[in-house]
């Protein structure tokens, strides 16, 4: 077994059982209100949740983040979430495939069960920018391959490297093994940040370089980075506790200005004119549909989560299909009280933003956007 399998299962036991979430104002949701619509002239009945995402029609417009696989114990979690997400036809995307790369095929069945379950579903595969240099576009083909994939996910987690023991902090080159991985691949490429945010800069930089998707993955979730912390407490190594407590719980970009960053840096010209837009994936702090409501509001085209589902998963494939469900259920009241019959009406719903949000997107000349007549 690797020592990225044994740390697949730790992290998968620590998030289950430990606090790993931020502070809920964290991820700047509090200070986001949508303009209520006391005249909605629609009928609730008839709100359409469907949304378009590179090409695949979802049911609803939540997906099921990254979570696992990589470890023998992962398996039947994957094979829960997998059932839930084809049940739902909403999209699922597997853990970081690089313990299947590692271990020469010993741990691929913990992330093919996910398209074995779901032949239906929209499936992304994932692994990591560092990992792009070790593994090349090949290793980028097989893990698509590994789970049939109609997606790639290459996530960036260097907050999280950087305070594991034996994290890979070289992150030189990784723009440009992204932007090889874009023009050599033929499905799509997820930029995907793990509880740091995407900054406007960065998000240029990657759409720049070709990328399908941008999911934010901001501050004001989980944090891998947190979870951590438990994981160097149980070896005994001080100085990654130190460094998890330090940067765990208090860095990054909160969910909804990187929301907002990332907007912006996409909706700018760009040297090269690209054919399609890139949407924007809101993860981080993600708990209801009315998180859910206030994200594609302010630009996002569909949002994912994680923790909320995995306790669910541990259980059943029916008590994720029921949060789900729920999830929706407040989206919907979301978007009725908003006059909103579709996810794309949505997007031009009034929002109100406060607070330590507003300073932020005032600071970084994001608030303009925001401004829409009555």
């Amino acid at each position: 077994m690797t020592q990225t399998t044994r740390r697949k299962i730790e992290q998968l036991r620590i998030c289950a059982e430990q606090e790993v979430e931020a502070e809920e104002a964290t991820s700047c949701f509090a200070d986001v209100r949508l303009v209520h619509v006391a005249l909605p002239e629609i009928d609730k009945e008839e709100i359409e949740l469907k949304t378009e995402f590179l090409g695949f029609s979802l049911n609803y417009p939540i997906m099921i983040a990254s979570m696992t696989g990589g470890h023998p114990e992962t398996k039947r979690i994957n094979a829960v979430l997998a059932e839930a997400a084809e049940t739902l036809s909403v999209g699922i995307g597997v853990g970081s495939q690089r313990a299947a790369l590692e271990g020469v095929g010993s741990q691929e069945d913990s992330f093919r069960v996910v398209r074995d379950t779901a032949p239906n579903a929209f499936v992304y595969a994932n692994l990591g920018a560092p990992q792009l240099k070790e593994f090349g576009v090949a290793g980028v083909e097989r893990v698509i391959e590994m789970v049939d994939a109609d997606a790639v996910a290459i996530h960036l987690n260097f907050l999280q490297e950087a305070i594991q023991h034996e994290g890979d902090v070289d992150a030189g080159g990784c723009l440009a093994a992204i932007k090889e991985v874009c023009e050599a691949v033929k499905k799509p490429v997820i930029a995907k940040e793990t509880g740091a945010g995407i900054s406007y800069g960065v998000a240029k930089k990657l759409h720049e370089a070709g990328v399908a998707a941008i999911d934010v993955g901001g501050w004001g979730g989980t944090s891998l980075a947190a979870a951590e912390i438990y994981r160097a407490k149980a070896e005994g190594d001080e100085l990654s506790e130190h460094l998890g407590r330090l940067f765990g719980w208090d860095w990054g970009i909160p969910t909804v200005e990187s929301i907002l960053e990332c907007c912006a840096a996409l909706s700018a010209p760009a040297p090269v004119p690209v054919s399609t837009p890139v949407p924007v994936v809101a993860t981080g702090g993600i708990r209801t549909g009315l998180d859910a409501a206030k994200s594609i509001a302010l630009g996002a085209s569909l949002c994912s989560a994680a923790l909320p589902f995995l306790k669910p998963a541990m259980k059943s494939v029916e008590e994720v299909v029921k949060k789900i469900t729920e999830m929706g259920e407040e989206l919907k009241v979301a978007m009725f009280l908003t006059g909103c019959r579709t996810t794309a009406e949505l997007k031009g719903a009034e929002v109100v933003l406060t607070g330590k949000a507003r300073e932020t997107a005032e600071q970084r000349g994001f608030l303009r956007s925001l401004l829409r007549s009555p």
